[in-house]
């Protein structure tokens, strides 16, 4: 089942959703820094762009952050 925010149906290959590849492929620094742009840029965009479901991938990434800097 697709979700546009926590699983898309476009960032899912083989199983494999891109951002478990990303983070397997990255420091945690690296990621966590991935992470942080990511929130910037759903923020900087949702007036003109997607609303309010930028606004939900925004929060998706900044969980992801905060569960990495947890660990």
């Amino acid at each position: 089942m697709s979700d546009p925010v926590h699983h898309p149906s476009h960032y899912t290959q083989g199983g494999v959703e891109c951002i478990e590849a990303l983070q397997a492929s990255m420091s945690k620094e690296e990621f966590e820094g991935y992470c942080k742009g990511s929130v910037q840029k759903y923020i900087w965009r949702w007036r003109d762009k997607g609303g309010v479901e930028d606004l939900e991938k925004a929060q998706f990434y900044l969980i992801r952050l905060i569960t990495s800097a947890r660990t």
